[in-house]
This record gives C-alpha cells, sequence and structure tokens, in this order.
C-alpha cells in the first residue's frame, strides 16, 4: 500500500486526474500535468493513468513526483 502524504477533500462526486493534480498541489500546472499524465508519471491507485480526463472518486489515491494523494468528498 502506499504511504499517503494527504487527503485532499473535494466538492461533488468527483474530480478529473489532470483538476486534481493542480488542486492537491502535486503539479504547478495544467500543462505540467497534461506533460506527466501522457508521460507515465501518474498513477491511479497504483496503475499508470494516461488520461487527463480520468474521473476520480471518493477514496482514489493519485501518486506523482514520490507523493500520493487521497481524494475526499
Amino acid at each position: 500500500m502506499e504511504r499517503v502524504s494527504h487527503d485532499v477533500a473535494i466538492d461533488g462526486e468527483g474530480i478529473r486526474l489532470g483538476q486534481f493534480l493542480k488542486f492537491a498541489g502535486l503539479i504547478d500546472s495544467g500543462g505540467d500535468a497534461k506533460e506527466a499524465i501522457i508521460d507515465g508519471h501518474v498513477r491511479v491507485n497504483g496503475e499508470v493513468e494516461r488520461r487527463r480526463g480520468r474521473q476520480l472518486v471518493d477514496g482514489d489515491l493519485v501518486t506523482f513526483g514520490g507523493r500520493t494523494a487521497r481524494v475526499r468528498r
């Protein structure tokens, strides 16, 4: 199991991966998020995710740059 750096509370049912990376402070900009996702540097629940529009839901774990954030509703 991955060590969670922090929980990130979101409004609503879900959030897209690219948005979450910025919102959680794992990445600085949308352009950086797009590049990191396309290059395969982002994992969701332990699996490489290459879809920037991937819908995340409560409990999903997002890892980038050695840090993991958990989606919380």
